[in-house]
């Protein structure tokens, strides 16, 4: 299958590529600049020069291939309103030029925005009072492409995807440790954090690409929720220092721009789509990844 992926320079969507590619699928990448473009060739996929706001770009990378994987967003934590309503109307691009195919399309949702306090399944829909709602667009927009002959899945990341190269909230922790002397966690640091290994995740890509019915949500954890006093432990421990509890409402004044993501209490199941694609992670676990020198080697 040719597939076509947005984000495949990036940590998860570079996983994607070498998993498509290592099951004998050809890929083009989604590149904006010539270091993603020269990333892209070095694995072995051909370049198409685009950007993610960039509709024209995506419509035609998605009408030269069997299939599409979207992995890419601008994370831009200053306004995820905006960043949602791009990745909305790159959906409904690609998702235009796929109408009609019955080809597949993946769409990246997440887990931060489902109803806190509860474990969440893939049947659980967004939380329409939750603070961050950047992706509840793009999965009603993605949904509903399935009516419109496109095999189209939502798969949703939890909040932490760890591995090699992982630059995401658990490494800001890391960093926040260094710089303040403590391991914090809010209160008592028994709110849930999601995981999966970023490996594990694409392989779930692929899978859903290969096998998904229209429709579908799945969800890619498979730590289904780690305390975070737990991980601000394993933090403690790794750079020799006291574990500590912030009360809430010096939270943001603690963590800056990681308050609302450390506050977050959503476990989420996996079970409906490990049993609906045969998917099982296999590597290492959040607390068990963590607790390896690559999370530690740089100050």
């Amino acid at each position: 299958m040719h597939v076509f992926v947005t984000g495949a320079s990036g940590f998860v969507g570079s996983a994607v590529v070498r998993e498509l590619i290592d099951a004998g699928h050809m890929v083009t990448g989604l590149a904006r600049s010539d270091q993603a473009a020269a990333a892209l060739m070095a694995a072995g996929a051909a370049v198409h020069r685009g950007a993610l706001d960039d509709p024209d770009s995506l419509r035609r990378g998605a009408a030269a291939a069997d299939g599409v994987i979207h992995a890419a967003f601008i994370h831009n934590y200053a306004d995820l309103t905006a960043a949602g309503e791009t990745d909305r109307l790159a959906i409904g691009a690609m998702g235009a030029e796929l109408a009609g195919s019955g080809r597949s399309l993946v769409v990246t949702s997440v887990i931060g925005h489902l109803t806190p306090g509860q474990l969440a399944t893939e049947d659980t829909a967004p939380d329409p009072d939750a603070s961050v709602k950047h992706r509840a667009g793009s999965e009603e927009a993605a949904l509903a492409l399935a009516s419109q002959g496109v095999r189209v899945s939502v798969l949703r990341l939890p909040l932490s995807v760890h591995g090699d190269g992982d630059t995401g909230f658990v490494p800001g922790l890391i960093q926040l440790a260094r710089r303040t002397g403590i391991s914090a966690y809010v209160g008592n640091g028994l709110n849930r954090w999601p995981a999966v290994h970023r490996l594990d995740a694409a392989r779930l890509y692929r899978l859903a690409l290969e096998g998904a019915p229209a429709g579908t949500i799945l969800h890619a954890t498979g730590d289904e929720g780690v305390p975070l006093v737990e991980i601000a432990g394993v933090i403690a421990r790794r750079l020799g220092l006291p574990a500590a509890s912030i009360p809430v409402k010096e939270a943001a004044e603690h963590f800056g721009w990681l308050a609302h993501f450390v506050s977050l209490d959503i476990p989420a199941s996996s079970d409906k789509t490990r049993a609906l694609l045969g998917w099982q992670p296999v590597h290492p676990a959040l607390l068990a990844d963590l607790n390896r020198d690559p999370y530690f080697c740089n100050e």
